[in-house]
């Protein structure tokens, strides 16, 4: 029983070892492209094009979501909360929020902005450089239980109680 489960583990660290998230647009500082528009801050809002690859065995569906964990919040910002992305989908077109370019089936939940879909980095003017973390999750679910009116934090409970396996890129942004 013991080799089983071990051999459980390393099969779940080798899946989650080749499941890789990229994107044609984002880069390692974000842009105006990608700032939100609001709050003071005057950006395009575009969400970025990402894709992802090495899917894990037994994923149903995936979930994108964008957090930035340096908000003077003392619990981090969510900017970005997407559910129920279809398990044949392995791709998000830049400004697929605001254009509704989602793949059929999907849900944007609400955000720390307090409405669902993309909301850009908007940290305080002349605060640091924000960490923003774009992740997928390959989900052993087909669909979450949720509505674009869930809260952030229950999403991500939910993302991470059925996540396979997750793959994470991150972007800076700081305002002058």
């Amino acid at each position: 029983m013991k080799l089983f489960v071990l051999l459980m583990m390393i099969g779940s660290f080798l899946n989650a070892e080749t499941f890789t998230l990229g994107s044609d647009t984002l880069k390692e500082k974000l842009t105006k492209q990608e700032e939100y528009q609001g709050f003071g801050c005057s950006g395009e809002n575009k969400s970025p094009e990402l894709h992802w690859s090495g899917i894990p065995a037994g994923t149903k569906s995936f979930a994108v979501t964008v957090f930035d964990p340096d908000a003077p919040t003392g619990k981090g910002w969510w900017h970005w909360l997407v559910v129920n992305i279809p398990a044949n989908v392995t791709q998000l077109p830049q400004n697929a929020s605001a254009t509704h370019h989602l793949p059929a089936g999907a849900i944007e939940t609400v955000t720390d902005f307090g409405k669902p879909g993309f909301g850009g980095p908007c940290p305080p003017k002349g605060d640091k450089a924000h960490r923003y973390i774009f992740t997928v999750y390959a989900l052993g679910i087909e669909k979450l239980p949720v509505t674009p009116d869930t809260a952030p934090q229950e999403v991500d409970a939910l993302i991470k109680k059925h996540a396979l396996a997750h793959a994470s890129l991150l972007s800076y942004y700081q305002r002058p």
